[in-house]
């Protein structure tokens, strides 16, 4: 028996110390099925060894995580800090922040990116949050934080922009600008490298922003133009400019992977195109604009 009982134990070490080996193993499988399946996801099939190759979490995805988290504590501290009547629908408290886009109030420059932090519900901020964590951090490994995070405030400062010119009167908070910037550049990328995807892939990932973006669109439109409730209107121009921008500085950037964009034509002509755009914009705002002073 005591021969037995020894041999088992034994046995049951052998078995715990094989286990410990394994998960390293599977660990590192693990990550390297997740790069695959992101490499997939946001990179034409001749790039996948390459980015495979290179593919280290380092730098973690950091800039979309901590944009997220900023957003989620403006919206808790309006939500629970000043207590609104209900938490679907946020009310006053938003509309008297000082991160809020209010077009009478546009000469205190910052509300033109601050207004990112600040949703108007639940709804809102989920839907944001949601999107942009689903489609930047994916991004953000494959192309680092620096390039996610300047197409991403490209599209905040061009929504907001957009919106004080073709929407002047009206007020503006949420992300959608820098999210809807990400999913115009990653349409792009979907749209350039359609050739080199695999077909259904490339026709699904084509398919599922265009219904995103058309269910999203029209409910803002539905809540701009026929839905007539109290308080200031809601632009929602900042979702195409937010596009359009991601359309554009998003495209140089998603499409270019392990390229030097200085030397591309396109990056300059990208480039050029947004700061005469944000020239103009701030020359109407100043000189031109029909929003109260």
């Amino acid at each position: 028996m005591g021969d037995n009982d020894t041999e088992e134990q034994d046995s049951l070490q052998k078995d715990e110390e094989a286990g410990n080996r394994d998960n390293p193993v599977r660990r590192v499988r693990r990550v390297e099925k997740f790069h695959k399946n992101v490499s997939k996801w946001m990179l034409p099939e001749e790039l996948h060894e390459t980015y495979l190759e290179r593919a280290n979490c380092c730098p973690p995805p950091i800039f979309i995580i901590l944009i997220s988290l900023a957003e989620l504590a403006v919206f808790i501290y309006y939500a629970v800090w000043k207590p609104q009547k209900q938490w679907i629908t946020l009310g006053t408290g938003i509309w008297d922040s000082p991160l809020t886009y209010r077009p009478e109030q546009r000469k205190e420059a910052w509300r033109f990116v601050s207004y990112m932090f600040v949703h108007a519900g639940v709804e809102h901020i989920m839907g944001n949050l949601l999107m942009q964590l689903l489609l930047g951090i994916p991004l953000e490994l494959v192309h680092k934080g620096f390039e996610v995070g300047m197409v991403y405030m490209c599209g905040v400062l061009a929504g907001s922009l957009a919106s004080s010119i073709f929407d002047p009167f009206s007020a503006l908070v949420g992300a959608s600008g820098g999210v809807y910037a990400l999913m115009g550049g990653y349409f792009m990328n979907a749209i350039v490298n359609f050739r080199e995807m695999r077909v259904l892939l490339g026709v699904f990932r084509i398919l599922l922003i265009v219904l995103i973006v058309g269910t999203d669109v029209g409910f803002a439109l539905y809540r701009r133009f026929i839905v007539h409730e109290a308080g200031l209107k809601v632009s929602f121009v900042a979702h195409i400019g937010g596009g359009i921008a991601g359309m554009t500085i998003g495209y140089v950037f998603f499409t270019n992977y392990n390229k030097e964009l200085l030397k591309d034509p396109r990056f300059w002509m990208c480039i050029v195109g947004y700061i005469v755009f944000l020239l103009f914009a701030v020359i109407f705002n100043i000189f031109l604009s029909p929003a109260p002073a």
